[in-house]
C-alpha cells in the first residue's frame, strides 16, 4: 500500500499585477487567495523565492501557499526554489492553474502528465519534473485561432463564467481538506463526481 504523503506546498499560477488580477489565466492565483482567506493566511513578498508566500494550517497540517511573481511562463524557478529550500519533494506539491480543455466551472485533480499546452505548467515541469499534483480549474475554450485563445485567457470572464469558476474553486478548497486527511484518491472522487455546472 502506497504511503500517503500530504501536500506541503500549494502553488497558484498566474501573472502579477492589477492588469491581470481578474483574468481567466489567473485562476490559480484565485485559488490560493481563497485558501489564504479561508484559513487566515497573509501573503508576503519573498524575493529569495521570487514570489509571494503565505502560511496556513488546514486539518492540523501546515501548508505554504505560493504565488510566483515571475509571470506565468517563468513560474518554475519560483516553485523549485521554495520546494528545494524546504526539502519538499514534487509529490508533496500541488499546482493550481487555469485549464482551457475543461468546461467553465469544472475542476479536476491529477498527478503527473504533460503540460497540455499550458506554458506555466511547462516551465514548472522543466524545473520540477512531472510528479507534482495539478489542480485544473476549467475556464472553457473559445475554439478559435491561437490569437483568439491568447486574448481569451488574458481577459476577464463574464459574470456567469466568473461565478462558476469561483464555485469550482470553493469545491477545490473543500477537496484539499480531504486530500490532506484521506489522500488524493478520496479527494479526486469528491471532485470528479460533482454534478456538472448548470447550463446558461
Amino acid at each position: 500500500m502506497t504511503e500517503h504523503r500530504p501536500i506541503q506546498i500549494v502553488v497558484g499560477l498566474g501573472n502579477p499585477g492589477d492588469r491581470y488580477a481578474l483574468t481567466r489565466h489567473n485562476a490559480g492565483f484565485w485559488f490560493v487567495d481563497r485558501l489564504a482567506q479561508e484559513y487566515g493566511g497573509a501573503f508576503r513578498e519573498d524575493r529569495r523565492h521570487q514570489g509571494e508566500v503565505a502560511r496556513i494550517r488546514v486539518q492540523g497540517a501546515d501548508v505554504l501557499l505560493l504565488k510566483p511573481t515571475t509571470f506565468m511562463n517563468c513560474s518554475g524557478a519560483s516553485v523549485r526554489s521554495l520546494a528545494a529550500y524546504l526539502k519538499v519533494p514534487p509529490e508533496c506539491v500541488l499546482v493550481a492553474h487555469d485549464e482551457l480543455d475543461l468546461p467553465v466551472g469544472t475542476v479536476r485533480l491529477k498527478k503527473g502528465g504533460g503540460p497540455g499546452g499550458h506554458n506555466g505548467l511547462k516551465d514548472v515541469i522543466a524545473h520540477m519534473g512531472r510528479e507534482f499534483f495539478r489542480l485544473r480549474i476549467g475556464i472553457g475554450h473559445p475554439r478559435e485561432q491561437r490569437g483568439e485563445v491568447i486574448d481569451y485567457v488574458l481577459n476577464r470572464p463574464g459574470r456567469e463564467d466568473h461565478a462558476q469558476i469561483l464555485g469550482a474553486i470553493e469545491a477545490a478548497a473543500e477537496a484539499l481538506q480531504v486530500m490532506l486527511v484521506d489522500g488524493e484518491q478520496k479527494a479526486m472522487h469528491q471532485l470528479h463526481t460533482l454534478p456538472p455546472p448548470a447550463a446558461d
